[in-house]
């Protein structure tokens, strides 16, 4: 287990030192060619309900994408991560301007406000068709390295749970983040696809 925990530590090292040698430019430039794969891909097109992450410094940038989302009028759900747990809820976004207003967490990533309790949660109501995860590291086998806490494995097993079952799972990911094989144990749930820029 502990040596587990050192190869996860390591690889995350390596990743975000290829992430960081990345300038804006190419992030962006990456970010559309992997939002245009997601616009073109079937589960994307037929879901109705979509969870998707507010990006980080080190991640596919998804504004784009929450733009479509709304101008395809499906119902789009965002992470709020609770501190101090591995417990998030997927909850409702109504707008970009609502996104734009969301205040800043100590991460320095948005979220819905701890009191706030006006929004649907996904899992309370229809489920969710599919999610969109980020993450630090990926395989193309599926298994996918995050930052530690564990977040989006419990939020799959609740997923799990519900009448609607699993969502389909899309990553996101800078094709620097692409691993040859990622240390996982059984807590870690494989993602269904990996969107990235193949140059075949």
């Amino acid at each position: 287990m502990a040596s587990l925990r050192a190869a996860k530590q390591a690889l995350r090292r390596e990743i975000k030192r290829r992430v960081a040698l990345l300038s804006d430019e190419e992030k962006q430039r990456q970010s559309l060619v992997v939002s245009q794969k997601l616009f073109q891909h079937p589960r994307y097109q037929s879901c109705e309900r979509i969870a998707v992450f507010l990006s980080m410094e080190d991640e596919v940038r998804t504004e784009e994408i929450i733009k479509d989302v709304f101008k395809l009028g499906k119902s789009c759900f965002i992470p709020r991560y609770e501190r101090g747990s591995n417990h998030m809820d997927m909850l409702k976004l109504h707008s970009l301007e609502d996104m734009r207003s969301l205040p800043v967490t100590s991460w320095n990533i948005q979220q819905p406000a701890e009191d706030d309790s006006s929004r649907e949660e996904a899992l309370a109501a229809g489920g969710l068709d599919v999610i969109l995860m980020p993450g630090l590291g990926f395989d193309r086998s599926g298994k996918r390295l995050g930052r530690g806490k564990g977040f989006y494995d419990t939020y799959l097993e609740r997923c799990m749970r519900h009448p609607r079952g699993k969502p389909y799972t899309i990553a996101l990911a800078f094709k620097e983040q692409l691993c040859q094989d990622v240390p996982v144990d059984d807590n870690d749930v494989l993602i269904d696809e990996i969107l990235y820029e193949d140059l075949q």
